[in-house]
């Protein structure tokens, strides 16, 4: 084991000093203005800081919708098992409006691929509000739309709405083919309407 020597210690023990000793001064720093400070020029109560208040009447929120994750996982469920009672061995990921995952089920005997397939289709639906089917047929008119970073322009995704907007959507992999793999996507939409 090999000695370290005088000058590293001092140097390393003043550095672990300084580091400590700056930690302090910030936390001292910061208590310094509390919400009863009061000014040392007037006496009266310290300005407090701006708060950033935002209630329901602000016009600069927005509400949105989003699926529980219980809801996506009786959609998820009910895409599997409409998959398996055709022999399907498929993936379904369900994913929320803004396109991140909230459930992803791997069927058993699911193929590899099958797993981010669905993710993407799901990501597709839920984006343009549209079945990835139907997506797909507009690559004839705008075929930059598949460079689209995280997306998947084919058969087996299917958008969840409430009110005419997309909440959610569902993407389906694995089946021999995309009509399938959206059959069973659909089959999980409508269990969201029982």
């Amino acid at each position: 084991m090999q000695k370290i020597s005088r000058r590293a210690r001092v140097l390393t023990g003043a550095v672990a000093v300084a580091a400590l000793g700056t930690g302090a001064l910030g936390a001292v720093s910061a208590n310094a203005v509390s919400a009863n400070a009061v000014s040392a020029s007037t006496g009266a109560p310290a300005a407090k800081p701006a708060a950033a208040t935002a209630d329901a009447g602000d016009k600069n929120l927005t509400r949105s919708t989003h699926l529980t994750v219980a809801a996506a996982t009786k959609a998820a469920q009910a895409t599997l098992d409409a998959a398996k009672k055709e022999n399907q061995r498929v993936s379904v990921a369900v994913v929320d409006r803004n396109g991140n995952t909230i459930v992803t089920l791997r069927g058993d005997g699911a193929g590899p691929q099958a797993y981010e397939s669905a993710e993407k289709k799901a990501y597709t639906a839920v984006s343009w509000n549209a079945p990835t089917s139907e997506l797909a047929k507009r690559l004839e008119q705008a075929p930059n739309l598949k460079d689209i970073p995280g997306t998947l322009f084919l058969a087996g995704g299917a958008p969840v709405t409430a009110k005419g907007a997309p909440v959610a959507g569902i993407g389906v992999a694995g089946a021999p083919s995309g009509d399938l793999d959206e059959k069973f996507a659909e089959a999980g939409v409508a269990a969201l309407n029982r």
